[in-house]
């Protein structure tokens, strides 16, 4: 079968990394796991991070790469793949496809069968393979963790990226007052074009908000906190730019703020997000849709810092 999968690591030139061809199919450990026919992938950094060899060993090469899927299962139902895997022998109590066992960049990929969730009628495989990763991570973060229903406005640091992106769609959809903020021009008038109000990082914002979703990291902290309303919570899934903050710890207990770590979501969470999609007629932001052909074109696009939502890759072609 067709795959794209890690065949060395290069911390320098992670797509020097990349082999485009043909792999064995998967095989299923035991009957409590199926194999889908992938109709559609999306990429994710994780991807990336995977080719620079951080998470992986020489001795899991060669590894399919991709966490996000949408295909067929075996009884010809329409599903979602949900990418966690329950591992013990991990720190985390999990892994994710592409970490201890193949990924969904290939023509099939084997999963435990509780991991498949339905998929909507009215979500195509392009849209629904956007979800798992990136838009489940922002969902869990608005509502689990940042109790969005409790508050009335949000602030997205670092929009453009797939997670901040998504939780701006999001918080629109539910009916939030969204500020989001950009280094670049151009997302900020593409996240103005997305219902928030888009600023420049570090800007003062017309109020303070009830819930903050963080991925950036140490660069916007500071900010993070500046912002928070009384009783807020600042949702934290990534550090992208430091991970070691400065906290103002009186800030902390004198607004009685709630710092908050998130990542991923369970399957519950990820069938609430594709109804919640269906229901009101969201769609992921797709920067750009590659046949599985041009897989390593995606993965240029994808290292290149310009993209804007999900690179999608279309299994039909």
């Amino acid at each position: 079968m067709r795959a794209a999968y890690a065949s060395s690591f290069d911390d320098g030139n992670p797509l020097a990394a990349l082999t485009v061809g043909e792999r064995p199919a998967p095989e299923t450990p035991d009957e409590s796991w199926t194999v889908v026919d992938v109709r559609a992938s999306s990429l994710n950094r994780h991807d990336l991070w995977s080719l620079r060899g951080v998470g992986l060993t020489e001795q899991q090469l060669p590894m399919i790469l991709g966490c996000d899927a949408a295909g067929v299962d075996s009884g010809g139902a329409e599903v979602v793949v949900y990418p966690v895997i329950p591992d013990p022998g991990d720190p985390r109590g999990y892994s994710l496809l592409s970490e201890n066992h193949p990924g969904t960049l290939a023509d099939q990929v084997a999963v435990p069968r509780a991991n498949l969730v339905p998929k909507p009628a009215g979500l195509s495989f392009v849209d629904a393979a956007c979800l798992p990763t990136a838009w489940l991570t922002a969902y869990r973060m608005l509502t689990t963790r940042g109790r969005v229903t409790e508050g009335e406005a949000v602030l997205v640091q670092g929009a453009g990226g797939g997670v901040a992106t998504a939780a701006v769609v999001l918080a629109v959809a539910l009916g939030k007052r969204v500020y989001a903020t950009s280094r670049d021009a151009g997302k900020r008038e593409r996240i103005a074009d997305l219902g928030a109000t888009a600023v420049e990082p570090g800007a003062r914002l017309s109020e303070r908000v009830d819930v903050v979703i963080e991925t950036v990291g140490a660069a916007t902290f500071e900010h993070s906190l500046k912002c928070a309303a009384p009783g807020a919570r600042i949702v934290v899934s990534g550090a992208t730019a430091g991970y070691e903050a400065k906290v103002n710890l009186r800030r902390v207990f004198a607004m009685q703020l709630d710092i908050l770590g998130s990542s991923m979501g369970t399957p519950e969470e990820l069938a609430g997000l594709l109804m919640l999609c269906e229901e009101q007629g969201i769609r992921p932001v797709v920067d750009s849709v590659y046949g599985f052909s041009e897989a390593a074109g995606a993965f240029e696009r994808l290292d290149s810092g310009d993209v804007f939502g999900k690179v999608v890759l279309d299994h039909t072609k």
